[in-house]
């Protein structure tokens, strides 16, 4: 009995150390905690490429306040890397806001407007119901209001519009923002613990992507 008791002391004792060397040759980020693997992972735009898309509403503020360290995040990624946005379509009312984002897009306004759509929102408290609202910030802003209206009525931003709601669904999102790289995993703020955190998981899973397409 004696020497079983300073067998299991031993071995609690050793315990602790097990636990950091396997916390050591682990992942920093693990699957279920810090971010999500989406079941069937969805093709991304560009296969060559690992793909970085943020699921985003206009309506959002924390899709507000993220932009202010996505951006500069983005612009910093490597040229293997395809930032893309998909406007979340959950309700009616979003999909306005989804078929702006489109349109802007389509104009060769991006750029801008995808601030300016925000601000109104956000800042301006402006709803963005209707197709009429959309179109009076596009002419507010420089924009020919008959091409904002066509942009906005076209078949092209209507079907974009439609496969981003597939495509955020197909993701399993549950909320805004969230990011999603190669179409494989899925990061939330509430998963990574903060904004600033999605950015530094981010990281990790561009760079396991990286890695696994370096091996094939």
């Amino acid at each position: 009995m004696k020497q079983l008791i300073t067998s299991l002391l031993l071995i609690g004792s050793f315990l602790p150390f097990m636990a950091q060397a396997q916390d050591a040759s682990g992942e920093k980020y693990q699957a279920g905690k810090q971010y999500q693997v989406i079941p069937a992972p969805v093709r991304t735009a560009n296969q060559d490429k690992i793909e970085v898309n943020e699921v985003f509403w206009y309506g959002c503020p924390h899709c507000y306040h993220f932009e202010a360290i996505l951006e500069p995040w983005a612009k910093k990624l490597g040229s293997d890397v395809d930032f893309e946005r998909t406007p979340a379509v959950w309700r009616p009312a979003m999909e306005v806001h989804a078929r702006a984002y489109y349109a802007a897009k389509q104009l060769n306004v991006l750029d801008s407007m995808h601030t300016i759509i925000f601000k109104a929102m956000q800042d301006e408290k402006k709803a963005l119901a209707n197709e009429e609202e959309v179109v009076a910030l596009f002419a507010a802003h420089s924009i020919d209001e008959a091409a904002a209206r066509k942009a906005y009525d076209s078949f092209s931003v209507q079907s974009q519009t439609r496969q981003a709601d597939a495509r955020a669904r197909s993701y399993g999102v549950e909320g805004t923002p969230e990011l999603i790289i190669n179409g494989k995993y899925r990061i939330s703020s509430t998963g990574a613990g903060s904004q600033e955190a999605m950015l530094d998981v981010a990281n990790f899973l561009i760079e396991k992507e990286r890695k696994a397409k370096g091996s094939k």
